[in-house]
C-alpha cells in the first residue's frame, strides 16, 4: 500500500538496539529507532515554529544531554522527558512532558525568549533554558546535533537510513493513519490525511529541501510507525534492506514523497 505522505561520540558509548539508524551529513551519527523518531520529531517542530536552524542543534544538543533522545518517564526529582522537563517547575504536567512534541514545542518556546541566545555557544544556549549544575556538558554534543539538523532540515540527500524488522509496531490502515496524523502535526501540514483504500497517496513538498525533510522522518519513524518503502528525488529506500538506492524514474512528481506501509497481517 503506497502512503503520502556518530554513533555517540566517544565520550560516551551505549549499547544499541538491533534497530538502528545512521546519519550521514558531513559527519556521521548512529541512534536507536526511538533516539531517531525523537530526533526527527524535534527538528520539525524546530522547523514548524520556523526556528533558526542552530536553534534546532541546541534543542537537539540540549535532550542528548538530558536524556540521550529518550523519553524517559523519570530523572533527577521530578524531572521527565526528552528534555528533563520538570512539572515543579511549571513545564507542564506529567502527562504533557511526556509528549516529544509538546516537550519540543516548550523549549524552543523558552529558547525564543532568552535574549541573544543565537550568538551564544549551544552550551550557554542551553544553560539559560535549562539552568542545569552542569552548564557546561551540553556542548559536546554540538557536533552530533549538526549532523542530525543538517539531514532531518533537509540539507543533505539520502542522509537517514533506519534497520527496521518484519514485525513493525504497527501495519496497516492504523499504521497509515498513525503516519498521516503525525507527520502533519510535526511539520504542521494542513490536510493531509490517509486515503480510504491506502493507495497512491503523497506527501506533496514544494521543493527538494522539504522534500527530504519529510522523506528522513518518515525513516527516522519507520519502526513505530511501519513504515516499509520510502521513495524521493530518485532514490528509493527500503525496510528490507535499510539503506537509499538509485531507481529508475517512473513518472512520479519530484514534488511528492511516496511512502509505503507494511500490510495489516
Amino acid at each position: 500500500m503506497w502512503f503520502v505522505a556518530k554513533q555517540f561520540g566517544h565520550r560516551l558509548q551505549l549499547p544499541m538496539a538491533s534497530r538502528t539508524c545512521t546519519v550521514q551529513a558531513d559527519g556521521e551519527v548512529v541512534l536507536s529507532a526511538d533516539q531517531m523518531a525523537n530526533a526527527a520529531t524535534i527538528a520539525a517542530i524546530g522547523a514548524q515554529r520556523q526556528m533558526p536552524e542552530r536553534a534546532v542543534v541546541v534543542a537537539l544538543a540540549t535532550a542528548y544531554q538530558e536524556s540521550h533522545l529518550r523519553n524517559i518517564a523519570h530523572g533527577d526529582r521530578d524531572s521527565l522527558g526528552l528534555f528533563q522537563q520538570r512539572p515543579s517547575q511549571g513545564w507542564g504536567t506529567p502527562q504533557q512532558i511526556r509528549d516529544p512534541r509538546y516537550a519540543a514545542n516548550k523549549f524552543y518556546a523558552a529558547l525564543k525568549k532568552v535574549k541573544g541566545w543565537e550568538k551564544l555557544r549551544v552550551t550557554e544556549a542551553a544553560q539559560r533554558v535549562q539552568r542545569s549544575a552542569y552548564p557546561e556538558a551540553y556542548q559536546k554534543w554540538a557536533d552530533e546535533s549538526a549532523v542530525l539538523t543538517r539531514a532531518l532540515l533537509g540539507n543533505a540527500t539520502g542522509a537517514v537510513a533506519c534497520t527496521v524488522g518484519p514485525n513493525p509496531t504497527m501495519r496497516g490502515p492504523a499504521a497509515a493513519a498513525a503516519l498521516a496524523e503525525n507527520l502533519a502535526l510535526d511539520w504542521g501540514l494542513p490536510g493531509l490525511t490517509a486515503p480510504i483504500d491506502l493507495t497512491d497517496f503523497a506527501v506533496p513538498a514544494t521543493d527538494s529541501r522539504n522534500g527530504w525533510r519529510y522523506a528522513h522522518w518518515l525513516v527516522s519513524h519507520a519502526d513505530d510507525h511501519g513504515v516499509k518503502r520510502v521513495r524521493f528525488g530518485g532514490l528509493e529506500w527500503t525496510a528490507e534492506h535499510g539503506t537509499w538506492a538509485k531507481v529508475r524514474d517512473e513518472g512520479a512528481a519530484s514534488t511528492q514523497v511516496l511512502a509505503e506501509v507494511f500490510a495489516a497481517t
